[in-house]
């Protein structure tokens, strides 16, 4: 994968650049692929239920209102991803079993970790375009993600 700084510079006028802070807790660091989305608050139930389905190298981005009341993903969903070809997580909330997830050959960047798990009524939307700190992920896009940053097609 090309490094995000090195994207930038190419492609910059085709690309958005995420301004938020993301943490780094897989076991990628660097990660890419056409973009998935869950948009859901403190329930988790569609999160875990596109985890386990075909990722085919895709990227989820869970729009989770940047919420650090409970985790979204933890070390069962991140194994489900893992098994089912998924590239990597993006979380705009919380994740938990950060010592688990960082030993998986995943990308996971969220905002932080809480042990608290979250609901599962399954009430969110999947494959919306969601909005993060301004920038869109659309479905279908693609996402580019290292320890510089979050970039993805306008």
């Amino acid at each position: 994968m090309t490094a995000t700084a090195d994207l930038y510079d190419d492609r910059g006028d085709e690309l958005d650049s995420l301004s938020l802070q993301f943490h780094d807790f897989g076991g990628r660091s660097a990660f890419d692929g056409p973009i998935r989305t869950v948009r859901c608050h403190r329930d988790n139930a569609l999160v875990k239920q596109v985890l386990a389905s075909p990722g085919e190298g895709a990227v989820l981005v869970v729009d989770g209102a940047g919420s650090l009341e409970s985790a979204l993903v933890g070390d069962l969903i991140a194994a489900s991803a893992v098994a089912n070809g998924w590239a990597g997580v993006i979380v705009h909330g919380a994740i938990r079993d950060r010592v688990a997830i960082g030993a998986l050959p995943l990308g996971v960047k969220a905002l932080g970790s809480n042990p608290r798990k979250s609901a599962k009524h399954g009430i969110g939307e999947i494959d919306v375009p969601v909005t993060i700190a301004g920038v869109t992920f659309a479905p279908g896009r693609h996402v580019w993600a290292d320890p510089d940053g979050v970039l993805t097609e306008r």
